[in-house]
């Protein structure tokens, strides 16, 4: 959903089948670039799985890039986690 008047960079991304485990999460990762003046999400309602995740740009940069910037971090940060918990679970296994 992109809000009128803008050139695409106040978007709000609608994730189905989520939570705050993403939402939280990504909020962080999406905030570390320097180019982005907000980032919020928020759930629609308990009993609803989805949330609205809203980013706001600075400038001509559209919001759909730091939010696929801030999923490819954050995969490749959950993939350092499970790659360091795959090496140390298999070196006690050998004891």
């Amino acid at each position: 959903i992109q809000a009128d008047g803008t050139d695409g960079n106040c978007v709000t991304f609608v994730l189905h089948d989520e939570d705050h485990t993403l939402g939280n999460s990504l909020r962080y990762m999406v905030m570390k670039n320097p180019d982005v003046e907000f980032c919020g999400y928020c759930i629609t309602h308990p009993s609803e799985s989805k949330i609205n995740f809203r980013i706001q740009t600075r400038g001509a940069l559209p919001a759909v890039e730091p939010f696929r910037k801030g999923l490819n971090d954050l995969m490749g940060v959950c993939q350092h986690v499970l790659n360091t918990f795959e090496v140390r679970h298999s070196w006690r296994a050998q004891d």
